[in-house]
């Protein structure tokens, strides 16, 4: 129908990409497209790492997207097979105009940036507002950060997903953070004490 931004030759960064959201697209000239969340078909977003954890393929920490992503590879048949756990299929749409130094454009369209934005469930953190995130772990974080993107696998309170920045650097160590920590919302004291009526 002519609707096709691109085709991708690797349905294993075709699956990422989808998970991602947003995400530059090298091409064969290498020209680089950019997209970005154009929608979704409805279904809703089941964890790939999670069924692979319950199947015994993977310990608890040991589910990062590059492991997956390795797994997948070395077990073609069965790693595609994997990927079609998540019923959920995100629809791009060509993202022009944005500076290549600037971040993907997030839930509140506009860019994001690394170290400083997070993704959140917006039912519980309202877009925009300003997060105290705590965290320990290997890469422990005091941080203030703002709530600029929403994912479709960040469903409840006290989860957020950190944005790393763009490349193969930051997508290792996004892949590797998986810790517990604490978020204190920010919010003017009007508006904090009508949600806690609610």
């Amino acid at each position: 129908r002519g609707l096709e931004i691109v085709w991708l030759a690797d349905p294993v960064e075709k699956f990422f990409l989808q998970v991602q959201g947003s995400g530059r697209i090298r091409l064969e000239d290498e020209s680089v497209v950019r997209v970005g969340f154009g929608g979704r078909n409805g279904h809703s977003y089941r964890s790939v790492g999670r069924e692979m954890i319950r199947l015994g393929i993977f310990e608890e920490h040991e589910a990062s997207a590059q492991r997956i992503k390795r797994w997948v590879r070395a077990n073609p048949h069965k790693g595609l097979k994997m990927l079609w756990h998540n019923p959920s299929y995100i629809f791009f749409r060509e993202i022009e105009g944005l500076h290549s130094s600037k971040g993907p454009l997030g839930a509140m369209n506009r860019p994001i940036t690394a170290g400083r934005t997070i993704a959140i469930d917006p039912d519980i953190v309202p877009l925009g507002a300003p997060v105290w995130l705590e965290k320990d772990g290997a890469e422990p974080l005091r941080r203030l950060m703002v709530a600029q993107d929403t994912g479709s696998a960040i469903a409840g309170a006290q989860r957020a997903d950190i944005f790393y920045g763009s490349g193969d650097e930051a997508g290792e160590i996004a892949g590797r953070i998986r810790d517990s920590g604490r978020m204190i919302v920010l919010l003017p004291a009007q508006r904090a004490r009508a949600l806690a009526r609610n």
